[in-house]
């Protein structure tokens, strides 16, 4: 669920812009931001393992399936009532939780396989951490390699009672075959468990497409000397 990102693939810190939910190709909130951050929560996680333990019995639909609409973000005091949502849903809960444990974390809006997505990052110890929340079946971490196919561009904090927007650089990860070696070992541990556990629930032939999406998202580059 939890991955140290990796700095020259992915643009944590962003620039602070007014509102990037106006732009045209911005993410669009089915309510003003400070609805998502305005109520109080009836679940109180006290760590990060409690957050965890939420979101394991929570499950993953789409808007269409759950209310008849193309898109709608759930308000993070519904998302815990129906424990049901989109990565729209999952994320916000999930940062209020981070915020509310002291955290200096955002939600952020982006792209993961190239596909629009939203996901929680947070900043510790000079670090960017990020946080998946609809992978909590993987347990609580997630391998640092993962981290190269998530692609941010906007994000949002809560800071000093106020809503602070930043827009993000487009890295697209160039990784030498070195530096993809030296975290592999952690990449199967974790990925390599959970498909021999499920292997035998995929459709025919859907493993290899995945597999295949995985590593178009690398582009190779030689090490340097």
């Amino acid at each position: 669920m939890i991955a140290r990102i990796i700095p020259k693939a992915y643009d944590a810190v962003g620039k602070p812009v007014l509102r990037p939910f106006d732009r045209r190709r911005g993410p669009h909130p089915t309510f003003p931001m400070g609805r998502y951050v305005s109520q109080a929560l009836t679940v109180k996680c006290a760590s990060l393992s409690e957050i965890h333990n939420f979101l394991r019995g929570c499950k993953p639909v789409s808007d269409e399936q759950q209310f008849g609409r193309e898109d709608y973000w759930q308000p993070p005091e519904d998302f815990e009532k129906t424990r049901m949502g989109d990565c729209e849903d999952f994320a916000l809960w999930t940062w209020r939780q981070f915020m509310d444990l002291g955290y200096d974390s955002r939600v952020v809006f982006g792209e993961r396989y190239g596909i629009g997505h939203a996901w929680v990052e947070f900043f510790t110890d000079g670090n960017c951490y990020l946080v998946e929340p609809q992978l909590n079946f993987l347990g609580t971490s997630m391998p640092r390699l993962s981290t190269l196919w998530y692609h941010p561009k906007f994000s949002v904090a809560w800071m000093h009672e106020k809503l602070s927007y930043y827009l993000h650089a487009d890295r697209r990860p160039s990784t030498s075959f070195l530096e993809v070696a030296q975290l592999a070992p952690e990449y199967f541990a974790i990925w390599g468990l959970f498909w021999v556990r499920n292997c035998w629930r995929v459709p025919k032939g859907c493993f290899w497409r995945t597999l295949a999406k995985a590593l178009s998202g690398f582009r190779w580059r030689k090490p340097m000397s």
